[in-house]
Formats: structure tokens, sequence, C-alpha cells
């Protein structure tokens, strides 16, 4: 499983003294807080491939980064870029939803995560030993 990062940090500076990441500080911590979850979508992926042994894809999901609490919401996944079956997609989205920036930031974040899911290719037959 692979991922990528596009993240913006932009509008709304509050009036709050929270810290105020560059877009490069914001894509490197919220990716670091997305790597949290790995372990979790892999094992959800895995699930998912016991039934569908073809499951794979990518999933783009895009979500925001609350400024007050450093909250991850609004996950919803981009249709017009996700390959992948949707219990792959839910995977994901469940995943991620509610994790944390720590510390929050002044500026709201919206980004894009792509995750990339490629099912293991069938085991090769063996020849018979006689």
């Amino acid at each position: 499983m692979k991922s990528t990062l596009l993240l913006a940090a932009c509008f709304a500076v509050g009036a709050c003294s929270f810290a105020a990441r560059s877009p490069e500080m914001y894509r490197d911590d919220t990716g670091r807080a997305l790597a949290t979850k790995q372990e979790e979508i892999r094992a959800c992926y895995d699930g998912v491939l016991k039934g569908n042994p073809s499951a794979g894809g990518t999933v783009a999901v895009k979500f925001d980064v609350e400024t007050e609490s450093g909250k991850i919401s609004h996950v919803t996944v981009d249709k017009t870029k996700t390959t992948a079956p949707d219990p792959v997609a839910e995977c994901v989205m469940r995943s991620i939803d509610g994790l944390t920036l720590a510390p929050p930031d002044q500026r709201k974040g919206e980004g894009t995560w792509v995750y990339d899911f490629q099912a293991p290719p069938p085991a090769a037959a063996t020849p018979e030993k006689t």
C-alpha cells in the first residue's frame, strides 16, 4: 500500500495562539498522523481481500484539518480518482476520521491523500512431483 499527500494550508487565520505551519510542515505533520493508521488500514484491506482476492486500486480522500482542535474531519472519498471497491474506501475513511494533529494550527488545512492498494498476484501453480 503506497500513499501520497497533497495538502494546502489555507484561509481562516484565527485569533488563537496556535502554531502556524508552512504548507510543507502541514503536509509532513499530516502525513505522520495518517501514517499512524497504516496498520489499521492494512488489516481492514486484508479482510476485504479474503472476500475479494482481486480487490485493489486507489482510494483518494479529501478532508479538513480543524483549526482549534487539529482534528481531521469531513473525510470524503473522491469518486473521480478512486478505483478501489467501496469496502476498501470505507476502511480508509473510518480509519482516518477523527485523527488529530498536535499542536493545532491557526490555519485550516484542506488535504487530499491517495492510497494505492495492490492485490497480491495469484500463487503460481507448482508442478506435481512424480
